[in-house]
């Protein structure tokens, strides 16, 4: 079982040197000709160096929208409405606030400090451009001594660190498979030596051999070079055995957050637990799948109260006109009334409530376990 890295609640300290980010309050809206339409509401996190925080949930949830305010790559009509996203530099230099930011500030920080894998590797590359200029292209702006060959020769050098032969440097996007595409555009995050890398469902439209594959190269790479992650996904199973710490978003909130190991043995949030629940252990008896019931609210119009308590079995009782908190407790955050400081009734039993069975497999730096 791979040690998890405690989080800042665990520890009992707030060590910004170990820190690499602080989301606080982070609201993120879509404007339209109505009201505006809340994408992420009130999102706060820390991320530490070398951590791998994996966030999951349903499509409409918030997660695109998290990432591109984290990298600042939103275009209108989102707008970030309050909030803040505080950078740590590794080398001790003064704080940053993303938000704030100026667009010269964010340019210097792109590629060398916070760099991106984009959802689709299919559409990320520059399709006219052979893939070695695309790596110089980034070397050289964020590195004006280097010379058109050396920064070729770096290219070959990183494509054969996530498995590509470097003689690839001068193919073209469309001369590669997918999954090369995949982790060519792995290996471009990593050009300039970044201290946070953002990965928006790396792993789709791969097989799940190609994936294992790129998964392994993520983890090879993260020891290696000691970046941190913040790794996107609709996948929670994947997650369970990438991640050291989830987090779980529903209509634009994180709704729990804790380890990877928290997350799969106690689940807090019904929404949590109906997400472990939907896929098939590797090794247990025969059961039946349950999934959760309806569909995700419309963030246009969405539920008053607590926005899970339409679909949740173990609603009580004011969930439909009281918004919970995420209260942390021990290091495992939670926003659901069944854990508020309250009296309260006991919830109807329901089929998702109980641990599954312990089947969650190590990371592991190869083949399928």
């Amino acid at each position: 079982m791979v040690t998890q890295i405690m989080s800042d609640a665990e520890q009992g300290t707030t060590d910004t040197v170990s820190d690499v980010l602080h989301v606080t309050g982070l609201t993120v809206e879509y404007v339209t000709d109505g009201d505006p339409v809340r994408a992420c509401a009130d999102v706060t996190f820390t991320l530490r160096r070398g951590e791998i925080l994996g966030v999951a949930g349903e499509s409409g949830s918030g997660k695109s929208t998290l990432i591109t305010a984290l990298t600042r790559l939103q275009r209108p009509p989102a707008v970030t409405t309050a909030g803040s996203i505080v950078f740590h530099p590794r080398d001790g230099g003064p704080a940053i606030d993303l938000v704030t930011a100026s667009p010269r500030a964010l340019r210097a920080l792109r590629w060398t400090s916070l760099s991106i894998v984009l959802q689709s590797a299919m559409d990320a590359l520059n399709p006219v451009m052979r893939l070695g200029a695309q790596f110089a292209d980034a070397l050289r702006t964020h590195d004006r001594t280097l010379s058109k060959d050396a920064a070729w020769a770096r290219a070959a050098e990183l494509l054969a660190t996530v498995g590509i032969s470097g003689d690839r440097a001068r193919s073209y996007p469309h001369e590669l498979s997918g999954g090369m595409r995949q982790r060519a555009s792995i290996a471009l995050a990593l050009a300039c030596g970044p201290e946070l890398v953002v990965m928006d469902e790396p792993t789709t439209a791969v097989d799940v051999v190609m994936q294992r594959q790129i998964l392994a190269q993520v983890l090879r790479l993260r020891r290696t070079l000691g970046f941190a992650v913040v790794f996107v996904t609709h996948d929670l199973s994947l997650l369970l055995e990438l991640a050291d710490r989830i987090a779980i978003m529903y209509a634009g909130r994180i709704v729990e957050l804790g380890t990877a190991r928290e997350l799969y043995d106690d689940p807090r949030h019904p929404y949590t637990r109906g997400l472990r629940d939907s896929f098939p252990p590797l090794h247990a008896p025969l059961t039946r799948l349950t999934g959760i019931p309806g569909t995700p609210p419309d963030l246009r119009r969405p539920p008053s109260g607590c926005p899970f308590h339409p679909r949740c079995a173990a609603r009580f009782e004011g969930c439909d006109t009281h918004l919970p908190e995420l209260i942390t407790k021990g290091g495992h955050a939670v926003a659901c009334r069944l854990h508020e400081p309250t009296e309260r009734p006991d919830p109807a039993p329901d089929s998702a409530s109980g641990p599954a069975s312990d089947t969650r497999p190590d990371r592991t730096e190869g083949g399928a376990s």
